[in-house]
Formats: C-alpha cells, structure tokens, sequence
C-alpha cells in the first residue's frame, strides 16, 4: 500500500530524514516507534504530502506521490487522513460542524439529511452522540482526539495516519483511544500507520512495530517478534516505559483489559 524508498528530509542545518525505508501492508495497522524528536511526525507530513522530501521517493497505491505537483499531491491525497497530535478542530465550530465539515465543502451531491446521519453515525462510535452542539474549546483532551476520530470515519479514507494519539492523556482514555483506533480500522477497512512513543499504545492496536533512530527505520516485525528483538537501542528505549522489558519479552504477556 506504501512504500518508502531512500527518504531524506533536511530544515536547515537539521537532517531529519536520512534515507529512511519503509514499507506498509495493505490492511495493516503499522506502528512507529522512536524518542521524541527523532522525525516520526515528519515522516507522516511527507506520506500525507503536507510537505514535499528533499530526495527519495513515496508510492501510494503504485504511485510516486511525492514527484507530483502540489494540486496533483492533494488529489492523491484524499484517500488519506491524519489524526493530529492536536486533533486540528476548528475553534469556531462545533463538534457536528467539525465533523461535517469535509462532507459539506467536497460531498455537493449528500442532501443535509444524509450529513446529519452521517455525523450522527460517527459521533455514536466514538461515545459522543450528545456532544454535537458543544464547541471544542469545553472538551476533553479525551473528547478532542475521539472527535478528529469521527471526522475521520465520517471521511472515510482508505489510509488512516495517527501522530502521538496518546499524548497527554491519562491511561483510561488511552486505552479508549487505542480500542477506537481498532474500531475505526475495522470501519474502514483502513491501513493505518501509528506514530507513537507509548509502547502500551503500540501493542493494543499494531500488527508490526518499526523502529526510527537517527533519521531511519532500523527494525520492522510482527510486534511479538519485535519485543525479541537483541539490539542495546531497544532495550534503552523500552527501559523508562510503563512496562518493563521483562513483561514485553513473556510471550504469555496480554494488555490489561
């Protein structure tokens, strides 16, 4: 479904991307594991064609999108969709307004009734059906990141890109964030790619884990496989999370319900 082939990224003085390689499935959700800062979230701003790589090449579906134009990459980027860090709501909106709002400035052919339904299908999978009228400034972290999810499933785009969609919340809400990005996946029939630093997140909801370090990708495997993984960078990263390696490492280890 993606494939990226000796990526390069560079602002400045800071080289980000340094022949980075990467290939995800098609249906899969693959998740990205690194330290902050490491270009995790760049790497997803070239896939969805936010910004352009200074050399290297991304395939999406056959396609080399990052050799297009700008209006070209856009067209090819409307089967994608990112939830961002900051979920990205319009202030000045509400919830419903939020989530219709693709569905009103490109779908001309859907009567209002059929937004509505729509709206009101994607805010009942995320557990906010009585939200609708209220602005994103009185939301929840929690509540901002579910309704970027309906936004999401009500766009319905066939690749699904998450960044830090955990951060800053607690581990109830979390876990809540994990169960609907496997519900949005199953929804959709979405691949996704997770760009994470919680390793708990990244088992609740991957089929591979990848590993960025120093501007490329350094392991790829089926998550068990991965947690077998011998490499001292591995064990460093995993050493200050909330599991410990050797719970990683127990191959009868299962996330909490």
């Amino acid at each position: 479904m993606i494939v990226v082939k000796n990526l390069y990224k560079s602002y400045g003085k800071l080289h980000v991307l340094k022949g980075l390689n990467l290939e995800v499935h098609d249906g899969e959700t693959l998740v990205i594991l690194g330290r902050s800062g490491v270009g995790k979230s760049v790497l997803l701003r070239q896939i969805i064609g936010i910004e352009t790589p200074d050399k290297g090449s991304i395939e999406v579906n056959g396609k080399n999108i990052s050799s297009l134009g700008a209006q070209a990459r856009l067209r090819a980027a409307k089967g994608m969709g990112m939830l961002f860090q900051g979920a990205a709501l319009f202030d000045s909106m509400n919830v419903g307004e939020n989530i219709a709002f693709y569905l009103r400035q490109h779908e001309s052919k859907l009567s209002e009734e059929e937004i509505q339904n729509r709206v009101a299908k994607a805010l009942d999978m995320v557990g906010l059906s009585e939200k609708q009228q209220i602005m994103p400034s009185d939301l929840s972290g929690g509540m901002r990141k579910r309704t970027a999810l309906a936004r999401l499933i009500v766009y319905r785009p066939q690749i699904v890109l998450y960044d830090e969609p955990t951060t800053g919340l607690d581990p109830i809400t979390s876990h809540q964030i994990n169960l609907l990005i496997n519900a949005t996946k199953k929804e959709l029939n979405a691949t996704s790619i997770v760009v994470t630093h919680d390793i708990r997140s990244a088992m609740e909801v991957g089929d591979r884990l990848a590993f960025h370090h120093d501007g490329k990708i350094i392991h790829v495997a089926p998550k068990y496989e991965f947690l077998k993984i011998d490499d001292p960078l591995l064990h460093a990263f995993f050493e200050n999370a909330v599991l410990t390696w050797d719970q990683l490492e127990n191959p009868n280890f299962k996330i909490p319900e």
